[in-house]
């Protein structure tokens, strides 16, 4: 068993030890208590079903990813809350009439993941400001990696989100993988290559896989394979870059690595062949969606690394918990670190993947100014 299985069937009896936990607590608000004439048993068997109930609606409309979310985090904020009004009702030496704790926890629980719901679906704009002693002049390039198409927003919402980014008026635009979802329907896929199309800017778009792009089932599954989306994207104008290096406009070079997960299937070339023939004096922006690789890509002495995929940790506290634990593969969880002489930045993403709220970090594409 590998370590997201063992923390699936860790979230899971969490999860279920919740929802008991949880039951028992609704049971002492007054109108269960009336409705169940003070029976505690009744009071246990009300807040069960209530729980169930609202655990089975969240399953249907979102998936069993986020009714665990929302369940573990109302009994964490539960937890917090009986633990708090116990000091408080010790401090004052008289109990409370209404068991402010449960209302407590269950209001600051729907605002918490309320607000976690508004960053993972509204789109902030990240900047940042690389420094160069190369000739590569003034480049405004915009960024965005991981929309997983269909997840957040469908075709036209992408397209949306597109128009913000051009009104920025980048020179260049990157995708960093992930552009769709193993359940982005065929229609979606479409329209969003067609959007890509759609933009305007000095040197076109640029774009590399991701581990999702081609799909981890059959391709009748969704209806495309990842042969299908290359041409829609191909079609659309886009460069499709697997270990490809080009030269653009004599200024700049952008090397866009097939992603890691190719080692295990068609393979993929390391840094060093990538840059062997390279003018290392031109500014290099490397496209690589898992953030795995610093070590090689810094020896290499590229100028910028640009990654996805880890959705800036997505949920608080796990980017602390991964950091700590070293969890993780990734060498970077969110943003901006510099090695020797490479840039490296990790963008949180523009969208979400199986889980719809962002209490670690926000939905963002990025416009960087190297100059």
């Amino acid at each position: 068993m590998n370590m997201w299985g063992l923390l699936m069937i860790i979230l899971a009896v969490l999860s279920a030890a919740g929802i008991l936990y949880l039951a028992s607590r609704i049971g002492r608000f007054w109108i269960i208590k009336r409705i169940a004439k003070e029976k505690r048993n009744i009071c246990f068997l009300i807040g069960l079903i209530i729980l169930i109930a609202l655990s089975a609606s969240i399953w249907l409309a979102w998936g069993y990813m986020n009714a665990i979310v929302c369940i573990l985090h109302l009994l964490v904020f539960w937890l917090l809350a009986e633990g708090i009004f116990t000091i408080i009702q010790k401090i004052r030496k008289k109990e409370f009439k209404r068991y402010y704790a449960g209302i407590t926890a269950v209001v600051f629980t729907v605002c918490y993941l309320g607000a976690g719901w508004y960053c993972a679906h509204h789109v902030w704009q990240t900047s940042y400001e690389i420094q160069t002693d190369k000739s590569v002049g003034n480049l405004k390039v915009a960024v965005f990696s991981d929309s997983h198409v269909g997840a957040t927003f469908d075709g036209e919402g992408f397209a949306g989100h597109m128009k913000e980014i051009e009104a920025q008026s980048p020179d260049i635009i990157l995708i960093v993988g992930d552009f769709v979802d193993d359940d982005t329907s065929k229609a979606d896929m479409v329209r969003a290559c067609r959007a890509l199309g759609e933009l305007k800017c000095t040197y076109g778009v640029y774009y590399t896989f991701g581990n999702h792009d081609k799909g981890y089932y059959p391709s009748d599954y969704r209806g495309y394979s990842g042969a299908d989306l290359k041409e829609n994207l191909e079609k659309n104008n886009v460069h499709v870059m697997e270990d490809d290096v080009e030269l653009i406009d004599n200024r700049f070079y952008i090397i866009g690595r097939a992603d890691k997960s190719e080692e295990y299937g068609a393979g993929r070339k390391n840094m060093e062949e990538l840059v062997k023939d390279l003018d290392p004096d031109k500014f290099s922006i490397v496209l690589d969606h898992q953030p795995e690789d610093y070590a090689s890509q810094a020896d290499s002495g590229v100028d910028l690394v640009l990654s996805g995929h880890t959705h800036g940790g997505q949920l608080f506290p796990l980017m602390t918990v991964e950091k700590l634990t070293g969890m993780t593969p990734d060498d970077r969880i969110y943003g901006y670190e510099k090695r020797d002489s490479t840039n490296f930045i990790v963008t949180s993403v523009i969208a979400d993947w199986a889980i719809k709220f962002k209490t670690g970090c926000k939905s963002e594409y990025l416009m960087i100014n190297i100059q």
